[in-house]
């Protein structure tokens, strides 16, 4: 009765399901495909219905995975990838299909935006979907299918690649650098409040626990864009701040230790063409610009 069942499956109810794995709640999940609620949950009880098993549980902090929905987004992400590749009527190993890749929004946005988007033209049967965010996301639930992160993982299915150590400055205008240099009390840039678990935020509120914060923001790429104004010095990557013109190291005396960069993929995607070369692509553009980051 169940392998009747697996043999009768609707693409559209596992693109649904799948969609829904990665978004979390019915809300965001219809935003992103364009459809109601009500659509969403008939297509997930189809699937439901034809597997067999219950997939997803409701909680209050939205809808996770049981251990059937799990083993289940891992088989419905190689299908979502055989699907774009007959989608595009590619029969060879051509790097071909959509590849997400996701960063902290300072590396995306500092560093790997503006190397990345070229690749579209290098490779025009690749498309690449770069998604900044803070929190670690999961590659076993096909969140992303390239995760860059700092420190190396302790768990997981996972090839975790060096791509570089990164050290950080504090960063300031001339005119703030010189007066902090004479002996004025240092104004900082740093992150919202909602960002005080940073590993960074943590470090400053530790050793500078009485400072000014004149001015907070999500990411040090924005921060970075802050101290152009010169309303403060920001902790921030030497790649964010070596790239500012307008900006330069102010030495304070002490700095947060160096942080070991890696870029991270599912080991049974070892051999797929378009996640290797896109891998291959990014420790390249880290080789290219170690300097920058140390």
């Amino acid at each position: 009765m169940a392998d009747q069942k697996r043999s009768d499956l609707d693409w559209q109810d596992v693109r649904v399901f799948v969609a829904l794995a990665r978004q979390g709640s019915l809300s965001a999940t219809a935003r992103m495909l364009s459809v109601s609620h009500a659509t969403i949950a008939r297509r997930l009880h189809s699937l439901e219905e034809s597997l067999g098993e219950k997939l997803v549980e409701r909680r209050p902090e939205g809808y996770v995975l049981t251990t059937a929905g799990a083993r289940a987004l891992a088989a419905a992400g190689d299908m979502e990838h055989a699907a774009q590749i007959l989608g595009r009527g590619v029969a060879d190993d051509t790097p071909t299909g959509l590849v997400r890749i996701s960063s902290s929004p300072g590396l995306s946005a500092g560093f790997l935006a503006s190397r990345l988007a070229p690749l579209a033209i290098r490779y025009p049967r690749l498309d690449i979907d770069l998604a900044p965010a803070l929190r670690s996301v999961s590659l076993e639930r096909h969140e992303a299918d390239i995760a860059i992160r700092v420190d190396k993982p302790k768990d997981g299915d996972v090839i975790a690649r060096p791509l570089t150590t990164m050290g950080y400055g504090f960063y300031g205008t001339e005119e703030a650098c010189r007066s902090v240099e004479a002996g004025a009390e240092p104004v900082f840039i740093g992150f919202n409040e909602a960002d005080a678990y940073i590993t960074q935020a943590i470090w400053m509120s530790q050793h500078f626990p009485r400072a000014r914060v004149a001015f907070r923001t999500k990411d040090q790429f924005l921060q970075a864009i802050a101290a152009r104004s010169g309303a403060g010095l920001a902790l921030i990557p030497h790649y964010i701040g070596r790239s500012e013109p307008a900006l330069r190291v102010c030495d304070l005396g002490s700095l947060p230790p160096s942080r070991d960069v890696f870029l991270l993929t599912r080991s049974r995607d070892r051999k797929d063409a378009s996640i290797r070369v896109i891998a291959d692509e990014v420790v390249g553009m880290f080789e290219k610009e170690r300097d920058l980051f140390l």
